[in-house]
């Protein structure tokens, strides 16, 4: 067992492989080892063996050449082969993975482009309606309660004493079959929608939003806290939007 580390290097020792230094140590201690000197003896003997085998059968040249020609023209050509077929295979693998990202891509952005399209609709034919909110109230504990147990989410409302908001009510709404609520808020001559859905509806990209609200002469904001998606929309400029988003956003977090 002690001479274990010495016999892993044995094969190059012999091979003469080893450092200078650890090749004398090596010679040292197969002087003084009889089990490592034997082990030494016997590679020796089986190396001497099959190069003596080797010599017993000396080729032709003209099979010499047969088996180099064999060795070095035919691998070539199925390696040449086999690489097409595989550059083939890859290039036919990228183009199926970026149609199908461009797919992706492309009725992703279809569908955020429509649902922000419908709340551009929803806010437009809103504020043109006789009767634009269901529950008509400035008071925000008023308009809260109103919601419950109308939709299957709660959420809370900003006061709105220190601010220039004021707010004209609320209604429910319905955006791709799911229930929300519809609030509008009064800054100066603006009226300003805030749509609140459950997060599971929120577009995840925002330049689809701005090509449409652009387009509408909107502003808008939109994040999601508390498992709800809030979209603001409105032709307020964006500092008002952003300033009744921030209301909204310490009110839910408070």
């Amino acid at each position: 067992m002690a001479c274990e580390s010495w016999k892993t290097q044995l094969d190059t020792y012999l091979d003469g492989e080893l450092p200078s230094e650890e090749m004398h140590a090596f010679d040292a201690h197969v002087r003084n080892c009889a089990s490592c000197a034997a082990d030494a003896l016997a590679r020796v003997q089986m190396k001497r063996s099959i190069q003596a085998a080797g010599k017993c059968f000396i080729p032709r040249a003209e099979f010499r050449r047969r088996v180099q020609e064999s060795i070095a023209v035919q691998p070539r050509r199925a390696a040449a082969g086999w690489g097409w077929m595989i550059t083939a295979a890859m290039l036919a693998t990228l183009l199926l993975v970026g149609l199908g990202v461009t797919y992706t891509e492309r009725r992703r952005a279809g569908q955020e482009q429509q649902v922000y399209s419908e709340l551009a609709d929803l806010h437009v034919a809103t504020l043109a309606s006789a009767s634009p909110v269901d529950v008509v109230s400035s008071d925000r504990h008023t308009v809260k309660p109103w919601f419950q147990g109308k939709l299957p989410f709660t959420f809370d409302l900003p006061e709105l004493q220190s601010s220039e908001f004021s707010l004209m009510g609320g209604r429910i709404t319905y955006l791709e079959q799911t229930p929300g609520a519809h609030l509008i808020y009064k800054l100066r001559k603006h009226e300003i929608s805030v749509f609140i859905f459950q997060e599971g509806i929120s577009p995840s990209r925002g330049d689809e939003r701005s090509a449409v609200t652009r387009k509408l002469s909107f502003n808008t904001e939109t994040w999601s806290q508390g498992g709800l998606w809030y979209c603001i929309l409105g032709d307020a400029s964006a500092a008002d939007v952003h300033e009744l988003a921030e209301l909204l956003k310490r009110s839910a977090s408070s």
